[in-house]
């Protein structure tokens, strides 16, 4: 096995070998895809979550808390927990690495959950097994928390040299961690020209946290006497979350380096020709941060749990129950995060936020809980809260607040509050907010 052979915690890792409770095989052991992964643990049901992110984590932790003869195991493809919350400042060294890249093995220890490091392949929901790259695993429940994929066949369609191109140089860094690298080092090294940074359509992901980049990055350009332009492509026709706040950002800050491009829907784009054309004109750039529409995670559409409509065409996010954020189709699966589907057309969907996922986490944590014991099921609303830093120096945030009820017909309204004045004093509870989400699930 390679040295990136799947971990096994608790209680230990070893480098090709599996290490088990008061076992050991010291031999590498070889693992077949349609083998079992790992026999059941405890007298409680097994519960599998896949992806270990900002939902996964915190599901993992309450469920095993809840649930402590539970069979709780948390599948995840990447060795070490990015924190995309927070990211944003760290591209400019307002935080350092240490702080949104976390080790797991010790949080899993903590909470006794097991961890393993591997890549979802698939699933057989009839049979209730996840399929990974190193065997099969069974479950009663099963939790997908995969957060978004970057859904390049908008642009590119079946072309996908041209989304490879993409991805390699001009990456969004949206999903954590290899792009995040990539895009710092360009930030760190760009000697001046135009960048082109294109926005989603809504929903995706974080909704503020565009705005707030191409503030830090203009930030850094300007305090370094770096002569870059940065142009914001916006699907939308204004700003939004924290319109008035980002628009006196852009304008009293950096009035010579961000420009904002309404209405700008991408028809459009030719990496290789460094060219965009949208519904607002055509744009040419030296780099980009190119980010296409983004959809449920890649897990959501291998377990054949994406919304059709009447005619049976695919949407692009979950399909699940507004409430309990079970699948449709299929009520032992839940889906957390970013990947949960409409909630109300009043507003469309929740943020997919890292504040939401930790939210939604503890929700359906509870809500099983509620199953396994046999009691009633209480669906329970979550809120987003999102701190934004706009200037580095001083440091100054804004803010925006996501509140959620329900109307006498009982359906979720949305009451959305921007904070548009920058201050010092966001900047503060920004650092204690994530420094609470981070206790809550690391």
């Amino acid at each position: 096995m390679k040295r990136r052979s799947f971990l096994l915690t608790p209680p230990a890792l070893a480098l090709g070998s599996l290490v088990l409770p008061n076992k050991a095989i010291a031999a590498p052991l070889a693992i077949h895809s349609n083998s079992t992964l790992l026999a059941r643990r405890g007298k409680g049901p097994r519960i599998v979550i896949c992806g270990g992110g900002w939902g996964g984590l915190t599901a993992a932790r309450y469920l095993k808390q809840k649930l402590p003869e539970a069979d709780v195991i948390l599948l995840e493809k990447n060795p070490t927990f990015w924190s995309g919350p927070m990211s944003n400042k760290w591209l400019i060294d307002v935080v350092n690495t240490d702080f949104v890249n976390h080790d797991m093995i010790g949080v899993a220890n903590k909470y006794d959950y097991t961890l393993i490091n591997v890549e979802v392949t698939g699933f057989e929901r009839d049979k209730k097994i996840v399929r990974t790259a190193r065997g099969a695993i069974d479950y009663d429940y099963l939790i997908l928390a995969g957060g978004i994929r970057n859904n390049y066949e908008a642009w590119f369609g079946e072309d996908r040299e041209a989304a490879e191109f993409t991805r390699k140089h001009f990456p969004n860094a949206y999903i954590p961690n290899q792009e995040m690298l990539t895009l710092k080092e360009k930030v760190k090294n760009f000697k001046g020209g135009t960048i082109v940074m294109t926005l989603p359509p809504p929903p995706h992901r974080c909704p503020p946290s565009p705005y707030e980049r191409a503030c830090l990055m203009a930030w850094y350009f300007k305090k370094h006497n770096i002569p870059a332009k940065i142009i914001i492509l916006d699907p939308k026709p204004v700003i939004a979350p924290i319109t008035e706040g980002y628009k006196m950002a852009f304008e009293e800050l950096y009035p010579d380096i961000i420009q904002h491009v309404p209405n700008a829907v991408v028809k459009e784009v030719d990496p290789y020709n460094k060219k965009i054309v949208t519904a607002a004109g055509e744009f040419t750039f030296d780099d980009a941060v190119l980010m296409p529409p983004h959809q449920a995670s890649d897990m959501v559409w291998y377990a054949d749990l994406i919304v059709k409509d009447k005619d049976g065409k695919l949407g692009d996010w979950a399909d699940t129950h507004p409430r309990l954020f079970t699948a449709n189709s299929d009520e032992d699966v839940y889906v957390i995060g970013d990947s949960v589907g409409f909630i109300s057309d009043q507003f469309g969907y929740y943020p997919k936020s890292g504040h939401v996922a930790n939210a939604l986490a503890k929700i359906v944590a509870q809500n099983i809980y509620e199953r396994v014991k046999g009691q009633e099921v209480v669906p329970v609303l979550p809120d987003n809260l999102c701190y934004m830093l706009v200037n580095a120096e001083p440091r100054e945030a804004i803010a925006v607040i996501f509140e959620y009820e329900l109307d006498a017909s009982g359906k979720v309204i949305q009451t959305q509050i921007d904070m548009d004045v920058r201050t010092p004093d966001f900047v503060e509870e920004d650092f204690k907010w994530i420094k609470s989400k981070f206790d809550d699930f690391l």
